[in-house]
């Protein structure tokens, strides 16, 4: 016996693309822009605070996070976004924040809304833990597409009353993850002011927040104190991978109100697998630390430049204004990925492996995602490669 509530998951988007392409051989030298991995150097310092703190291995974690790590954080929230959190009540470490995103659906979700099923909002395409933590908890995933029409961000507030009165949780990514679009300080007041209208939490997955174009996002706690909101309608969610080209550290933080971060942290008490106490003192070194950031940032809004030049003129083209990733038009994004292979040995997702079909469609089937992580060289090799054999 397995549960049914998983039977009829598709295979997830990397295997699904070893399926589509490996049994073709590749056009050309192979280069790989599908997984969001960064390869930009992470800070050389990292090794020595790892080594200073190795006798630590011989020790169990701080389950919620060293005083030391969640102080680190507390600070990099306020100077980032101007807000103050307690980091003995509000702030816990994460074991990567996919880990996060799931297991406070887990530790939030109501088992009911009023009297019915809960509903659980996602933006569509979507980050899979999103879907999986709805069904783990036994609500209704509800998918909502964000295509060009609504900015590449999915319009929460056009629901009908009945399907918000169920609502326990919505999901959003900003910057999205995979357009790159950022929510406004609009956007956010009027979400969070539905969520205080319905009574339901938001989940804010930030983790490509410190990678933008021109201005800093503004961020979801930030318009939440702004407009005196609940402390417990959001919850945020940030990451060390992006930000710090650190993706094999698996550090990230969730944060949010009192009561909610009691129940996530019960539950971390019971289930989780905290950081390592060594690794916990590198990512606190790394919170604190925001030179590196910034040249981070700077190769990548190089790249976006690169990218910009590269596909100018070509219908569809959208330059983001966060994240990471190109998300660009295509008649078909399997049939795009599979030509790209096997015509240049360039690897990209399909957009429909990322997304859901809904009765108005798949939002992600005319499209492909591209990963811009290598260098800048290999980068724009990669996107020249791409855009002569798909635009031209």
């Amino acid at each position: 016996m397995y549960p049914e509530r998983f039977s009829n998951l598709p295979a997830y988007a990397f295997p699904r693309l070893r399926a589509l392409l490996d049994v073709h051989e590749a056009g050309g030298e192979v280069m790989h822009m599908t997984i969001g991995e960064p390869k930009h150097a992470f800070p050389a310092w990292v090794q020595d605070v790892l080594l200073q703190h190795i006798d630590g291995f011989n020790s169990y974690p701080a389950n919620d996070g060293s005083d030391n790590l969640r102080a680190a954080i507390s600070a990099w929230i306020n100077r980032r976004y101007g807000v103050i959190t307690d980091a003995a009540t509000q702030i816990m470490s994460l074991n990567g924040t996919r880990e996060g995103l799931y297991n406070a659906a887990m530790a939030l979700c109501p088992e009911t809304k009023n009297g019915q099923r809960p509903v659980i909002l996602m933006p569509n395409p979507f980050y899979q833990v999103y879907m999986i933590a709805s069904l783990s908890v036994n609500a209704e995933p509800r998918f909502i597409s964000a295509t060009p029409d609504n900015g590449f961000l999915p319009d929460y507030t056009q629901l009908p009353e009945d399907v918000l009165n169920r609502t326990a949780l919505a999901y959003i990514c900003s910057p999205a993850n995979p357009q790159g679009a950022v929510a406004s300080r609009a956007y956010w007041t009027s979400l969070i002011a539905l969520a205080e209208k319905y009574d339901f939490k938001i989940f804010a997955d930030e983790c490509y927040s410190e990678i933008y174009r021109k201005d800093a996002p503004v961020g979801a706690l930030q318009v939440a104190q702004e407009m005196g909101a609940d402390p417990e309608r959001v919850v945020v969610f940030h990451s060390l991978s992006k930000r710090s080209n650190l993706p094999g550290l698996r550090s990230g933080f969730v944060a949010s109100g009192v009561e909610n971060m009691r129940h996530i942290k019960q539950l971390r008490a019971y289930t989780g697998a905290p950081l390592p106490g060594p690794l916990q003192e590198v990512a606190a070194a790394v919170w604190a630390d925001e030179d590196h950031v910034i040249e981070n940032r700077k190769l990548y809004q190089e790249k976006f430049e690169q990218a910009d030049q590269i596909f100018q003129g070509i219908d569809g083209y959208h330059s983001p204004e966060g994240g990471f990733f190109l998300w660009l038009r295509v008649d078909d994004g399997e049939k795009a990925a599979l030509k790209l292979w096997k015509e240049t040995g360039v690897r990209v997702l399909p957009g429909t492996y990322l997304s859901k079909e809904t009765d108005a469609g798949n939002p992600g089937a005319n499209y492909i995602r591209v990963a811009l992580v290598a260098p800048k060289e290999q980068t724009a090799q990669g996107l020249l490669r791409l855009r002569d054999c798909l635009y031209k």
